[in-house]
């Protein structure tokens, strides 16, 4: 095979074409919640259900997840841009994010939004760490629906990650 050059720009330009939706992962290990805005989110498979979500290799939220085995994700409603921003924010200790998003913790133990269109906790049963982000794939253990409305979509928001 000949070398290939890759064409930096292209690949940020096509690669954040990638349609996300924007959720809001909640994880929990012990007494200690915590959550970060997430887009890598895909559903896996139908029997069993499975969804597929990276993260950031060096997050706190990774390895709460390595260890517990498990996390939620919370499906934001197509105007709740400023739920998702705050997310998105550095925070003070785990769990700060919190302090402005009401939540209940679900079957599992996980953080479920109050306001979030709802919520589905799952169980990693697969992982795989290559680059900057872990995958996780987790199988779909609990469902909560809040209420149905459109879904807050990455490219409504103006943001961009990716590329």
């Amino acid at each position: 095979m000949t070398d290939v050059v890759l064409d930096a720009a292209a690949k940020k330009t096509l690669l954040r074409k990638i349609p996300h939706g924007v959720f809001i992962c909640g994880v929990a290990e012990g007494d200690e919640v915590n959550g970060f805005t997430a887009s890598w989110v895909t559903q896996g498979s139908f029997e069993p259900p499975l969804v597929v979500m990276a993260v950031r290799a060096d997050s706190t939220s990774n390895g709460m997840i390595q260890r517990s085995g498990r996390f939620c994700l919370n499906v934001l409603a197509a105007d709740q841009k400023d739920l998702a921003a705050v997310f998105f924010k550095p925070q003070k200790g785990v769990g700060g994010r919190f302090d402005a998003a009401p939540f209940s913790l679900g079957p599992l133990g996980l953080p479920m939004l109050d306001d979030a269109l709802g919520a589905v906790e799952c169980a990693v049963v697969g992982e795989v760490a290559h680059g900057d982000h872990t995958v996780f794939v987790g199988e779909v253990k609990s469902a909560t629906l809040h209420r149905d409305a459109p879904a807050l979509e990455l490219s409504a928001t103006g943001w961009q990650y990716g590329g």
